[in-house]
């Protein structure tokens, strides 16, 4: 029941866009199309569950164990970019048009807080080696879940008539502004 809780507590309460607003630079820039957010999504979510378990032994066998945790933001950033670096080579190789896509946005990803800040919540939170493999994993469902979910609404608005003022970035903050008050509902389910 605990890993339940943890999963809709990372995907619902505590969404790592939502409610704790780490991750908007890929969040505002690719929702513009659907294939691109859903790609961006299925990258983040490798890179995020690799990295809160890569970061966790690195962590919990290496980093403590030689008393060197002030090392954490600096070997985090590594794991990191090597897995965004692996997912970089892999779209490039296998799907270019997603590469051609997401842009600018998938090495961005490297410095993507949301990726660092689960890492570290999981560290702070002295989550054992499944609860941070959950932990990530339901991070990433939720950054995925409101990705995609911006990204419809988005795509929705572009059709319809949209005051010049309000049009593209403004309107998105908008529409962004009602998703995370959506989301605020779920606030004390867990």
């Amino acid at each position: 029941m605990e890993y339940f809780e943890i999963f809709i507590a990372g995907v619902f309460i505590n969404n790592i866009l939502l409610a704790q607003f780490l991750g908007n630079c890929p969040f505002l820039g690719t929702s513009k199309k659907m294939e691109t957010a859903v790609g961006m999504s299925m990258a983040v979510v490798f890179v995020l569950v690799m990295a809160g378990m890569i970061t966790w032994v690195v962590d919990t066998y290496l980093l403590k164990q030689l008393g060197v945790e002030y090392l954490r933001t600096v070997s985090f950033i590594l794991v990191i970019a090597s897995l965004v670096q692996f997912v970089e080579m892999f779209l490039k190789k296998s799907i270019p048009a997603l590469y051609a896509g997401l842009g600018i946005f998938l090495p961005l990803i490297t410095t993507n807080c949301a990726v660092m800040g689960a890492c570290l919540i999981n560290i702070s939170k002295e989550y054992s080696f499944m609860k941070a493999l959950v932990s990530s994993f339901a991070f990433a469902v939720g950054f995925g879940i409101a990705l995609i979910l911006f990204a419809g609404l988005r795509e929705r608005i572009n059709l319809g008539r949209v005051p010049k003022p309000l049009q593209d970035t403004s309107i998105g903050l908008v529409a962004a502004g009602i998703i995370a008050l959506t989301f605020m509902s779920f606030k004390g389910m867990v």
